[in-house]
This record gives C-alpha cells, structure tokens and sequence, in this order.
C-alpha cells in the first residue's frame, strides 16, 4: 500500500513538473510592450551552470548544484531608442511560495547577481535582477559617455522596468500574480531601494534597502574632493602601511567608551579622536603622520561643505579605517588616486557630468562641479525625496540600515535622510511604515569586525523575525508585526554554522548597552537603549 501511494506520489510529481516545464517553454512566446524574451528554459534540479560570485570571484558551483528545478527567463527591455536593459527572471517549477524577490545591484551595476537570484529560488521565491541597461564592471562608468538615456536607466528606469516585465512572467507562468513582492539592495542597491520606494511606490510591498548611496551626486562630489584632498600635494597622500596607526589611535581613544573593549565602536559619534596626536615629532615614520597627511586625515573626517560652510556630505566616522574592507582599499588606496572612491569618482564625472573621457580630477571644482552635477543627473541618480507617504499609503513597509564603520559611503549620510524623512512626515507617521537600524563595526555592506549577518543584502530569505531584517520586514508586511531588536551574529566559518559573537542590533535611534557582567560576544548581556539627551 505504501509503495503504491509513494509511486503514485512520485507520478503526480512528475506530471506537475512536466506541464511547468512546457509552461516555462511557452514564455519565449508571451508579449511584453518594449521587452523582448531571449530564453526560456527550464532548468533540472542541480543542473544550472553559473558564473562565479559577482564581486569576490568565488567558485559557486556547488552552491549551485544544491537549487531545485527552476524556469530561467532572459528578456531585454527597451524603454528608449539607446535602451538595452537585460533581465533575469528565475521562476522554481515547483514550491513556490507566491512571493517575488527582487535583487539590487552595486557601483555602476553592469552584473546580474546569480547567487543572489540562486539564494531566493531556493528559498521558494519567484526571483529577477538586472544589469540596468549595460554590461561591465561595477567599477566601469564608461558606456554612460554620450548615452543619456542610458544614464536614466542605471538611476531608476531599469530596476522599475525588471519590475514590470518580471510581474508579468510571474503572471503568466504560474497564472496568477504574486501575493507580496520585495526589493533588496545595498549600496548603489540601496539607492535603487530608496528610489523605488520614493519614485515607484505601486512596485513593492516590502523594501531592504542597505547602505545606500541615495544622495549620488554629492556623494561623488565627496569622492573626487577627497582624492584631491590625498593627491594634489604629493606629501599629503597617506599610504596604506600607516592606516593600522590610524585605526590603532582610534581604538586607544575611544574604544571604551561603550564599556566593552572590543574594537567595535556602538556610536562612533561619541568619538572625538584628533588626528593631530599621531603627527610625527620628528622625521617621517610608519607609526605616526606627517604635516601634510594630519591636515589631508581631517579632511577626510570633515566632509564636504559649500562656500558658506553648509555640509553638502557628511565624512567618514572614526572606527572605519582599519580592516581588510576599510580605508585602504576604499579611501587611500595602494598609490595616489588608485583607491576605489577614486576610481568611482572619475568615472562619474569624466561620464555622466562632464563628457570628457579624459577628464582631470585635479580640476575639480566643489561648488560649480555640484551645480553641474545636479542639472544633468541630480533627477536621474540622486533618491533624496523624503515624501514616503504614497508608499506608506499603499501599505508599502522600509527598512534601511547602515555599517557604522562603512568607508565607502559615510553612516552618517543614511541618518540624515532618515531625520528628513521625520522632518517630513512626523515620528508617529515614519514608525508606522519604516526602520533605521545602524550595525557596529560592520563596513560597507558586510565584514568589519562586528556582527555581520543579520538577514541583511547578501542573506536573505535565510532567517526568522528575530536574527534577521529580512526576515522582520516579510514579517511586517504580512503580519502587520513592526520590528524590533534583531540578533546580529558572527561567524567565522563560510557556512555560517557557529557564531563567535552575537550582538543584538538595535532600532535606531537605540543602540546596544552592555550589562556591566558576562561574555561580550553573547547578545545576552546586551540591552537596546536609547542614548539620554
């Protein structure tokens, strides 16, 4: 009896998988307005053969042995003459859990994050991501020269149209529209998640938006000022070999004052460190600063400000410089003008504003560069509109965090567009519909020494309420439950099995407050409070 049921079991399978592998078929034949589908193929379990990790290089194929039959669709969308936007939508044949994920992308975009696409279908969800009009390197701005139209694609009509042609397959393959749909990006992602929800607010119900990179033009104007503020005296370049006594100094100073010793500040805020008292006494050393590179480091603190000394961009906390992911790979980089934000900045500027592929850093000008800035791509690219109210009036629910020690873009530019969004609507209103929550000694994205996994971009759909933003904003969406306190953790391994520190990440404007007693890597002897005024 039982052996009958199980092979009538295993028919009932088979004939299910059959027709959803006709259906995926048939989608090479459905009619989007403006897209084209290139692919529709469905995909046996373990069978997908994809590219390596978007940005570390990382071998997946294991990884990818490990995801369960699937329909993979490729379309291109030309919303413009000068518009070649691919999509990927990856639809699971069976299991769905009739939700849509929907993947953001990092720097100049130019990649489709299969991992990411992996992850979700794996986890039941229909699931798309998009290059937004190009192909290349997130570090490459050069196909922006000359194309417009291009330009207005990266900013926000290529995530809006991934959307768009993405329902629709959803539509027609399972025959019946999702039930929720979530957006999630980090850093240039997180500008896509800000804009869909200011620009698009019928897109999604749920959006994870991470350190974003929302206020693009003056972010770049940052960039640019703080190469010149590294490069344009050759004295004043600091080189990697000094950014440990740099880091070093900070922790000394300051690392007490949230009464742990771990080298995670809670509030860098509250750290006053004068970079004046690493200067070189005498001739120039690795364990101090000279002169010029003291008043090149307070630059670098300061941010930006107009000619009447009005910040235009916040600069980067101390506690960020130190690390693998920290300033010298993103700030100062291994020779002058070499750094990441160096490279980001250029490519801005020579592409999008000034249109001139030979374009000198060293002629940048703070005040009339910006001006420029904001009339050919302030629209486009920057995702600063604190009116959230057509998004909370559909229901729609935000969260946004931000590493606190991120040296790409500085944590304090995210709590200023949270403020202005209070400013704007009003706490009640803003507690209703969105969270802010900023991680320790977490850096751009991921990594840092504090507690990097928390549901956040990068690890979705992998966690409950209570250890996982994702999880908290899926539960907010359809529950109606608001978040809380989430369980940050740190793991060592690459499987993410044992943690070796556990910190609760707080709801800002809270943060974490050890008890006085127990382990400092147990989340336990930690408590959300809100700093007194």
């Amino acid at each position: 009896m039982r052996r009958s049921v199980l092979l009538a079991a295993i028919v009932l399978i088979g004939s299910a998988l059959a027709f959803a592998d006709e259906s995926c078929t048939k989608l090479t034949g459905l009619k989007i307005p403006g897209t084209t589908i290139t692919l529709a193929q469905s995909v046996a379990a373990g069978n997908f053969v994809g590219p390596p990790e978007a940005f570390s290089g990382r071998d997946l194929s294991a990884f990818y042995k490990t995801l369960p039959a699937f329909c993979r669709v490729l379309a291109e969308a030309k919303p413009t003459s000068d518009s070649d936007i691919k999509i990927e939508v990856w639809l699971p044949l069976a299991g769905w859990n009739g939700k849509l994920q929907a993947i953001g992308n990092g720097g100049f975009a130019g990649l489709i994050d299969s991992r990411q696409l992996a992850e979700a279908v794996k986890a039941g969800y229909a699931s798309t991501a998009t290059d937004t009009g190009h192909s290349g390197s997130p570090v490459d701005a050069s196909w922006a020269l000359g194309h417009p139209e291009k330009v207005i694609d990266f900013g926000h009509r290529g995530i809006h149209e991934m959307t768009r042609v993405a329902k629709a397959m959803v539509r027609a393959f399972y025959g019946k529209s999702q039930e929720r749909a979530y957006f999630a990006g980090c850093s240039d992602g997180g500008r896509e998640a800000l804009m869909e929800a200011q620009r698009y607010p019928e897109d999604y119900d749920g959006i994870l938006a991470g350190a974003p990179a929302n206020y693009w033009t003056r972010l770049l104007a940052l960039a640019a000022s703080d190469t010149q503020a590294l490069t344009m005296d050759p004295a004043s370049f600091i080189p990697q070999s000094k950014i440990p006594t740099i880091a070093a100094a900070v922790n000394a100073g300051c690392d007490k004052l949230d009464g742990v010793q771990d080298g995670i500040l809670n509030d860098p805020r509250q750290c006053h460190f004068d970079p004046s008292t690493i200067q070189c006494k005498a001739q120039d050393a690795e364990d101090c600063l000279t002169a010029p590179q003291v008043a090149a480091l307070k630059k670098l603190y300061a941010g930006i400000h107009d000619s009447h000394a009005n910040e235009l961009f916040p600069g980067y906390v101390p506690g960020a410089e130190g690390g693998q992911g920290g300033w010298a790979l993103w700030i100062t980089g291994p020779a002058p003008a070499k750094s990441l934000m160096a490279a980001f900045a250029v490519g801005y500027w020579s592409n999008m504003v000034y249109e001139k592929r030979d374009w000198d850093y060293k002629t940048f000008q703070l005040d009339a560069g910006l001006k420029l800035a904001e009339q050919k791509t302030g629209d486009a690219l920057n995702a600063v509109n604190a009116d959230l109210r057509p998004f909370k009036a559909r229901g729609g629910k935000l969260i946004v965090y931000h590493g606190w020690d991120d040296p790409a873009i500085s944590s304090l530019n995210t709590i200023h567009y949270y403020n202005s969004v209070i400013g704007k609507m009003g706490q009640r209103e803003v507690d209703s519909f969105v969270r802010l929550y900023m991680a320790p000694g977490v850096q751009h994205c991921e990594g840092g020494p504090g507690p990097d996994s928390y549901g956040e971009v990068g690890d979705l759909n992998s966690g409950d309420a209570r250890h996982s933003l994702d999880g908290a904003l899926e539960q907010w969406v359809e529950k109606g439950t608001a978040p809380g306190t989430v369980m940050a953790s740190k793991f060592q391994d690459q499987e993410r099995q044992h943690a070796t520190m556990t910190r609760p990440l707080c709801p800002y404007p809270q943060a974490a407050k050890y008890k006085g007693s127990g382990d400092t890597n147990d989340a336990g002897n930690f408590t959300c409070e809100e700093k007194k005024k």
